[in-house]
């Protein structure tokens, strides 16, 4: 198995089985991302990512449940790419239980209704897709590459296919001049998305980003904690998707939550208030990561 750079994956993929099919993201704008700024994105050969599965099964076989399709937004593999390696993914691992990618919602919408549905049968059963904000003004800001619409065109597209959906949402993106408006219209998107699953990782200013550039130029200031938890307030409090697990787990939170929405609503709120008043300890700044 051949790993190129860094990998990243979900929390929720800490023991998948990580096949690095794409190297890189065909995107690569984001302005806060600098996951795969080294990386020149190509496809990697089908014959190499298939090899890839079948070491796997011999070294791990029965004790793979999940495999996650790398790298930062592998949906973009073609047909002739996704279908065998799905393929050989459902044959090598007796006990799969799902398969997973991040993807763009410029991804989704590429793909036909056919085609999402193809993958679906032969086995993609959730895709990662992180809007980051539901306000137009900060997509593009952040060079997102795609509106509000957009995203929940490609949510209702997931939908018909049977493809679950995981939407990450980001604090402090907007920074401090749209962070209301940021925390309002990320709401309203994750209503209209209704995704199965929905995360709220926090803003991190990386070192050799543009969002650093950004922030020296002045155009660009983080929101304190008020901010920060007053826009995850906001986003639980408003939101309304039909039934969502959600969680902030990622490393780069200080206030791990869980729960189901709308179900936990009020504790989740309840939760936030506290850490807003001192009552709840934060994750040490030493501790967060990304």
């Amino acid at each position: 198995m051949r790993h190129e750079g860094a990998l990243y994956r979900p929390p929720s993929e800490h023991d998948a089985y990580i096949l690095q099919a794409t190297i890189g993201c065909s995107w690569n704008a984001c302005v806060y991302c600098d996951m795969y700024r080294a990386k020149e994105f190509r496809v990697r050969d089908l014959a190499e990512s298939l090899n890839d599965v079948g070491s796997a099964a011999v070294r791990f076989g029965a004790r793979v449940r999940k495999v996650f399709v790398a790298d930062g937004d592998a949906l973009v593999l073609p047909m002739d790419h996704w279908l065998p390696i799905l393929q050989a993914a459902r044959g090598s691992f007796p006990r799969l239980e799902r398969v997973s990618c991040y993807a763009m919602a410029r991804n989704v919408l590429e793909k036909t209704d056919d085609e999402l549905h193809a993958l679906r049968e032969a086995g993609l059963t959730r895709v990662y897709i992180g809007p980051e904000s539901g306000d137009d003004v900060t997509l593009k800001r952040i060079a997102k590459g795609s509106t509000h619409d957009d995203h929940v065109e490609a949510a209702e597209k997931a939908r018909r296919a049977g493809i679950e959906l995981s939407v990450i949402v980001l604090l402090g993106v907007a920074g401090v001049e749209r962070s209301q408006v940021h925390a309002s219209e990320t709401a309203r998107l994750v209503t209209a998305m209704d995704p199965e699953y929905l995360a709220a990782l926090t803003t991190t200013v990386i070192p050799g980003t543009p969002l650093v550039t950004l922030t020296e130029r002045g155009r660009f200031a983080l929101p304190d904690l008020e901010r920060l938890f007053g826009e995850l307030r906001t986003i639980v409090d408003e939101a309304r998707p039909t039934r969502t697990l959600f969680r902030t787990n990622h490393a780069s939170n200080y206030l791990p939550l869980a729960g189901t929405l709308p179900d936990d609503r009020e504790r989740i709120v309840g939760t936030i208030d506290a850490a807003l008043a001192g009552r709840v300890p934060l994750r040490p700044e030493m501790l967060r990561g990304l």
